[in-house]
């Protein structure tokens, strides 16, 4: 008998912002923070305005209307950057 492993990445279940860091809880239990900096929009956005998070699909990403930023776990789990940190670097 056979058995096959569905590999499906982890979802976010909670996340929310700190005067340095973005901090995204997992479903699998882990937290992951990543710097603040690495996000140009949050950054600059108001601490009402970092705190207004919807989390989009099933947990597959995070999107703050206020400022317009969207990003994806899986991209944090693969340590990226957004386009206009790296635009900036």
């Amino acid at each position: 008998m056979s058995s096959l492993a569905i590999n499906s990445a982890p979802l976010a279940v909670g996340a929310h912002c700190t005067e340095d860091e973005l901090v995204v809880t997992l479903t699998d239990g882990r937290i992951l923070s990543v710097p603040l900096v690495w996000f140009p929009r949050l950054v600059k956005a108001s601490q009402q305005q970092r705190g207004n998070i919807e989390l989009l699909g099933a947990g597959e990403g995070i999107h703050w209307p206020d400022v317009d930023e969207d990003i994806s776990v899986i991209g944090l789990l693969e340590g990226r950057a957004s386009r206009e940190y790296l635009a900036q670097a």
